[in-house]
């Protein structure tokens, strides 16, 4: 495999957030996250200063108003020092950092450049079968592959994403929609457009796979 990896930079909305994933008609999302509001963040950067999209954005920004892990937290910090101050990418941040496969760590090599990253949150590595989940804590190669499909070289802001992305892996990416409706690969982003020092990052529902 290539090292010119990366990743990071995960399903449904966690359940610290209390949402939902979004379909992708606005009658099924507006049933999809009742309870979120999206004029008020008690945060010292609100979800429109900071130009963000999703559906999650207001619940995130309420969960981690303030610190590391908040959005203007994030901003200080390469991108994996980042996803690790963020409450809901504790596992994307131990598959990239040797903590879920010894022979895996891309740190060095995600903070190293400008990326973008679709970073599945706890809840879609929970949703990983078992078998594939086993082979990613085994196998280095297929680790490697599953990381860098999620990442795609140069920060691409929310308005430049929509498109078909080459990713560091080799493969292309689909991201379709707009607004709060984006998904990627069909799943289904909860809160994108989140910077950090070298990279812009976006919460996605799905641990993604690459074909081949």
């Amino acid at each position: 495999m290539n090292p010119r990896t990366w990743l990071v930079a995960g399903t449904v909305l966690t359940a610290t957030l209390g949402l939902a994933a979004c379909s992708g008609d606005s009658d099924s999302e507006s049933d999809a996250v009742p309870s979120v509001s999206t004029t008020t963040a008690p945060a010292n950067l609100s979800v429109e200063q900071a130009n963000l999209v999703g559906p999650g954005c207001p619940a995130y920004v309420a969960q981690v108003p303030s610190g590391k892990g908040s959005v203007e937290g994030m901003a200080n910090d390469p991108v994996v020092t980042a996803a690790g101050n963020n409450p809901m990418l504790k596992t994307l941040t131990e598959a990239v950092s040797g903590k879920l496969n010894p022979e895996v760590d891309l740190s060095t090599t995600l903070d190293g450049k400008d990326y973008t990253v679709f970073a599945p949150v706890d809840t879609a590595f929970a949703q990983v079968p078992a078998k594939r989940m086993a082979k990613l804590k085994k196998d280095r190669d297929a680790l490697v592959k599953t990381l860098t499909y999620h990442v795609v070289s140069g920060e691409l802001a929310p308005a430049k994403v929509i498109g078909e992305q080459l990713t560091v892996e080799g493969g292309t990416l689909r991201v379709t929609g707009k607004g709060n409706q984006i998904k990627v690969d069909g799943a289904n982003v909860i809160c994108g457009g989140i910077k950090t020092a070298n990279a812009t990052v976006y919460l996605i529902d799905k641990v993604l796979e690459p074909s081949g």
